[in-house]
């Protein structure tokens, strides 16, 4: 008889009083509600700023006008698409650290963003993308959807973890390798440069329509990952425990894959290769609101959100003659954090 798919409650409460991972006590499950409640408010502070501040100048429209036009055809999409991305992110990294039980496990390791980059760059490289608008959006979710399915197919249906991040590593290389190439066969120079800072991820000169096309996307991703929290929960504890408590370890993780590859391939095929996002924000949070991933999804879509709307706040009032990416800064302010993750592992590794 197959384990059930979904964690038996009661014994998942048992084993988390024996064994907590971040400690017991109605001191500690307060301190954690406030934190979670801290950071709705930073997001939600995050997107306001979002909404009111720009070069042109601050505050919501009282009117029509230049400016009316410029808060809901520019800043609106902008901050949707923002916390959108953020979201998809961060939700997306805290859940596979917590399945592959890597603190080093982050987005781009599935190999979806190297999909969805090469998905798009297909559609500017074809001329699809200045036929169609939307046609970048949709290379980019069907890369997406196809490195996703690829992965799970070399993985395997009876396999663990690693051969998960085999599978991914080598996905992306491959979309990597035909990203490049993409670029170097480019029919003009004015492509390849479109290309190129498409692919350093920015939320600059995005509409409505982007949200629309990727919103259901990511939230169905979502949506998917937080239904695997408890299940998540349970394999901290170790496989053997998690299959003793009821969890269907093949279902777990078929669905926190096509979960993290909805999120992470819209957020993508929108506003580019965005990194480091979902490695650190579960880094950050873990002090705060625990170590259990029930604990930490909510949270790290939250943060993750926030991060990405004040990342693109600083850089809009930046006075640079030429735009900073966002992936770009994301990039700059990450590096060093995975630097320093490592050389902390390497440390604790040491006898």
């Amino acid at each position: 008889m197959l384990p059930r798919p979904w964690p038996n409650s009661a014994a998942l409460a048992r084993a988390f009083r024996i064994s907590s991972l971040n400690g017991t006590g109605t001191g500690a499950w307060i301190g954690e509600r406030w934190a979670v409640v801290s950071i709705t408010v930073v997001a939600a502070l995050a997107f306001l700023a979002s909404l009111l501040v720009g070069p042109t100048g601050f505050g919501l429209p009282s009117g029509g006008g230049v400016f009316g036009i410029i808060f809901w055809e520019i800043r609106m999409p902008r901050a949707l698409l923002g916390a959108l991305v953020g979201a998809a992110l961060g939700m997306s990294g805290a859940a596979l650290q917590g399945y592959l039980r890597n603190p080093l496990a982050e987005p781009g390791l599935l190999g979806v963003t190297g999909g969805a980059s090469l998905g798009a760059v297909i559609a500017i490289h074809s001329g699809a993308a200045g036929a169609f608008a939307a046609a970048l959006p949709i290379g980019g979710l069907a890369g997406a959807g196809l490195a996703a399915a690829s992965v799970l197919m070399l993985a395997g249906a009876h396999t663990g973890p690693l051969t998960l991040i085999l599978a991914g590593v080598a996905m992306s290389s491959v979309a990597g390798a035909l990203t490049a190439l993409a670029v170097n066969l480019s029919p003009n120079p004015f492509a390849s440069v479109e290309i190129v800072f498409w692919m350093l991820g920015s939320l600059s000169d995005r509409s409505l329509v982007h949200v629309w096309l990727a919103s259901p996307f990511i939230v169905a991703g979502l949506l998917l990952l937080m239904q695997m929290a408890k299940g998540l929960d349970a394999l901290a504890l170790g496989e053997d425990a998690a299959f003793n408590l009821g969890i269907n370890l093949r279902a777990l993780r078929v669905i926190v894959v096509v979960g993290s590859a909805l999120a992470v391939g819209a957020a993508t095929a929108v506003a580019g290769a965005i990194g480091f996002v979902g490695l650190i924000v579960p880094h950050i949070l873990r002090p705060i609101v625990g170590y259990l991933p029930s604990r930490l999804i909510a949270a790290s879509g939250l943060t993750g959100a926030a991060l990405v709307l004040m990342a693109d706040v600083v850089l809009r009032l930046l006075p640079t003659s030429v735009d900073i990416r966002l992936g770009v800064a994301t990039a700059i302010v990450g590096a060093p954090f995975f630097l320093w993750l490592v050389l902390k592992s390497r440390r604790e590794l040491l006898p």
